[in-house]
């Protein structure tokens, strides 16, 4: 089990290493720019909160479709900074989310995703492995999300950041 988790982060390594966001142009590489985003008080911490990026780099290239040309496999690498806001108090922090991954898109709707760095995670209550709130998940690990959103985090090695604590 271990060597098939660090096989995919091998070709994270690999693939990402030598293709740097500022010459992805041209390489298969486009851009994957995140949104803002509202929950409210009690979906993911106890207050409202708010999220936009301050810092989007990210790109993506496709490494594999399904036979109707859908997305199978996909690396994502870049600078992502999130500010985190709790829109009660007006304390906010910013969450660096800069990593590269490897995620596969499953037919069922379900995710796996192996990482290496930091990627943000929002959690509701009961739906997933670690308690509900918002996350910067760092290290090297995967990350199963199952068709209905459960998300099981499996550090190999790295640390959980809990947000709600730090802006709370």
């Amino acid at each position: 089990m271990r060597r098939t988790a660090l096989a995919p982060l091998a070709l994270v390594a690999v693939l990402l290493g030598s293709h740097p966001a500022s010459a992805a142009a041209g390489n298969g590489w486009e851009p994957a720019p995140s949104a803002p985003w509202d929950v409210a008080a009690g979906v993911r911490c106890d207050f409202p909160v708010h999220g936009e990026p301050v810092v989007d780099e990210v790109v993506r290239r496709v490494l594999s479709t399904y036979p109707d040309g859908s997305a199978r496999r996909v690396a994502y690498q870049g600078d992502l900074v999130i500010r985190v806001t709790n829109t009660g108090t007006g304390a906010s922090h910013d969450a660096d989310a800069s990593s590269s991954a490897v995620v596969e898109y499953r037919r069922d709707g379900s995710q796996r995703w192996a990482v290496q760095g930091p990627v943000f995670v929002g959690v509701g209550e009961g739906g997933g492995t670690l308690p509900r709130g918002l996350y910067i998940v760092d290290g090297v690990y995967t990350m199963d999300i199952g068709a209905t959103g459960y998300k099981s985090v499996h550090l190999l090695h790295g640390t959980t950041d809990d947000l709600c604590a730090r802006i709370g």
